[in-house]
């Protein structure tokens, strides 16, 4: 590795330290805003049990999330906006399962 390159390197590691430590500010910050979880669940027309179904996740992380206690991170966030921008993908990959009588 060139001098100049790991001279480069090794004072992006201290101010990646001292803003760690809070001594300064980052250069540049990101700020990604989340689909608003009870709106989407309201057009969806759907229970927090069912909508936590559709996403097959937990209705307590849905309540969290509709709370703002939590938030939405990673693979659930995507899908998230997935849902939000296009409801129809997420109809024709997840069927709802209606309720049929048993036989005894």
């Amino acid at each position: 590795m060139r001098a100049e390159l790991f001279d480069e390197l090794v004072a992006s590691v201290r101010e990646g330290g001292a803003v760690l430590r809070g001594e300064t500010s980052a250069s540049r910050t990101f700020v990604v805003d989340g689909p608003n979880i009870r709106r989407l669940r309201a057009r969806y027309k759907l229970s927090q049990n069912e909508f936590a179904a559709l996403l097959g996740i937990s209705v307590a992380t849905l309540r969290n999330w509709e709370q703002g206690r939590r938030f939405p991170d990673g693979p659930a966030r995507v899908l998230l906006q997935v849902a939000a921008r296009h409801p129809d993908a997420v109809w024709d990959v997840v069927r709802p399962v209606r309720k049929s009588k048993r036989r005894a």
